[in-house]
């Protein structure tokens, strides 16, 4: 045990990156819960599209959406999403499954969703590179 508080007294830089990182890796899904957003796999995105009817919105920028997006996927950017809730409006009973990249900045767009009413929101774990990694279809048009 000496020896162990030794290494973490010498080395201590390593053990504050160990904490930063699980403190990010915690506070994140401890914000999406408290912000009422489900994150949910690939696979559970996809049931949720094709039994429930749920809508796709690609937070991402315009030039990200261009490289590839999930099909039917409704393209809202993060930083214009305020000004455009009105063109969810019409889905606020449906499953609304919101998606970036990594999942980053979803959880962050799921709350501001459940803030405006918005009954059933998910973000996809992972953004677009897990549903890539799932070898499910991305689109370009």
């Amino acid at each position: 045990m000496a020896e162990f508080i030794d290494f973490a007294i010498r080395h201590w830089y390593l053990f504050l990156g160990l904490f930063v990182v699980l403190g990010l890796l915690v506070g994140g899904e401890v914000l999406r819960k408290l912000r009422g957003v489900n994150a949910v796999n690939p696979t559970q995105a996809l049931q949720l599209i094709n039994h429930e009817d749920a809508v796709v919105v690609d937070i991402r920028d315009l030039s990200e959406y261009k490289k590839g997006h999930l099909p039917e996927a409704r393209h809202i950017p993060l930083r214009e999403l305020d000004q455009r809730l009105k063109e969810l409006n019409r889905f606020r009973q449906k499953p609304i499954i919101v998606y970036c990249l990594t999942d980053t900045r979803a959880s962050a767009a799921g709350g501001k969703l459940k803030k405006a009413g918005f009954e059933s929101v998910h973000s996809l774990r992972g953004g677009l590179a897990a549903w890539q990694n799932a070898s499910l279809p991305v689109t370009k048009k």
